[in-house]
């Protein structure tokens, strides 16, 4: 089974595929990064509500898992646009969002019709984020300098 080339390997006489490969790569961290990174802003901001909602669910000390919430997804957002330890970044949000979409969007819970889209969206993003643990962040990131 081939599996995708690894940057460092292309030569000149690729065409441009070095920089195909090294435009998606970043166009996907930023996109995936984006998201975990403004929810992380959001959550400060809106830091008591939030901690309330998540109460509401049967969370155990809502405040100081908001805390880990709160840096798992603001700087392993930004770590991940950076393509700074980017794999380790991708981790730390794939292993972040089991539970959240366990915990939040349960599909077989009360609210289990009305949570199959948000369950479905973060399985894939959870995809996305093993592809990029899988693969890194390319030869346009900080991890590459």
């Amino acid at each position: 089974m081939n599996a995708l080339p690894n940057t460092a390997t292309f030569s000149r006489a690729d065409n441009g595929q070095e920089t195909l490969v090294n435009a998606t790569l970043l166009a996907g961290r930023v996109a995936l990064g984006l998201l975990f990174a403004i929810s992380g802003y959001g959550k400060i901001a809106g830091f008591s509500g939030t901690a309330a909602y998540m109460a509401s669910k049967g969370m155990p000390f809502a405040e100081v898992l908001l805390v880990g919430a709160i840096a798992v997804e603001l700087v392993g957002g930004l770590m991940l646009i950076a393509g700074f330890k980017a794999r380790w970044a991708a981790l730390a949000i794939a292993a972040f969002l089991v539970p959240t979409t366990l915990i939040f969007h349960n599909p077989i819970g009360p609210e289990g019709e009305a949570q199959v889209t948000q369950f479905l969206k973060n399985l894939s993003i959870l995809g996305g984020m093993l592809y990029a643990a899988a693969f890194g962040p390319g030869a346009w990131s900080a991890d590459r300098r």
